[in-house]
């Protein structure tokens, strides 16, 4: 049975890592290691985590220079083959997942799976992930892929890009050429309040800046023109929208 590591990075969010971990801690797979790291939380977190009885959690508090710090924190200290990162706030979409997508040995370098989301009337919605392909966004959500630990360990994240640097490492592993299996299993569930979600206009600027440094030129000729389009969409949006609230 294949080692999975769950990594988790949060600050100052007690409420809702408790909820990710509480979904962590209730899958049924029997070889899981469950990683937070936390950012020097003054809200409590810190006792929340020293009052876990878990054998297979280890955790640690203390400053750190972003979310993508924070993960890369987390790779050092991972022991499983695949690693998975869930932000405070999702959850896993059952308490078999894991059991679901690891039920044989894989070999694939990067699983990955779909997930759900909810619509403007709260009802849980499957977001469908894609097959494999270069794009100017991330054809999965982070939330719903797992990851060889070595090829973590290997290329890392990159912690220039404060929005972005998942989408660059998926990008980078795809363009040189790993394997990427898709499952028809819904993974996790994933809270839209992320920094990637509630700052839209940011992170599709660091996308834009992605796209300039790792694709060629003839990729980057076909995917910028659509990255700039949404981008300069999501501005028009947001200063409309602060207007009306001013």
């Amino acid at each position: 049975m294949q080692k999975i590591t769950v990594v988790t990075v949060a600050r100052n969010v007690c409420q809702a890592l408790r909820q990710t971990m509480d979904s962590v801690l209730q899958q049924d797979y029997e070889n899981v290691e469950y990683i937070v790291v936390d950012g020097a939380s003054t809200d409590g977190t810190v006792s929340m985590l020293e009052s876990v009885d878990c054998p297979y959690l280890k955790w640690i508090s203390e400053p750190d220079s972003g979310i993508y710090n924070a993960m890369n924190k987390a790779i050092g200290m991972a022991t499983g083959e695949y690693v998975i990162f869930m932000n405070a706030g999702d959850l896993f979409a059952g308490d078999d997942v894991l059991s679901r997508v690891f039920e044989k040995p894989e070999q694939a370098d990067i699983i990955y799976g779909h997930v759900e989301k909810k619509d403007k009337q709260g009802v849980w919605q499957v977001k469908k992930a894609e097959q494999p392909h270069n794009s100017h966004r991330m054809f999965f959500c982070h939330q719903s892929c797992f990851v060889r630990r070595e090829l973590l360990q290997r290329y890392c994240f990159d912690e220039r890009y404060r929005y972005s640097a998942d989408f660059k490492l998926i990008k980078t592993l795809f363009l040189a050429g790993h394997t990427f299996v898709l499952k028809d299993v819904v993974v996790a569930r994933f809270d839209t309040n992320g920094v990637s979600n509630t700052r839209r206009s940011e992170g599709l600027a660091d996308n834009i800046k992605v796209v300039r440094d790792v694709d060629n030129m003839k990729e980057r000729l076909r995917l910028l023109p659509r990255l700039y389009f949404v981008y300069f969409m999501c501005r028009w949006r947001e200063r409309k929208r602060n207007s009306k609230i001013r």
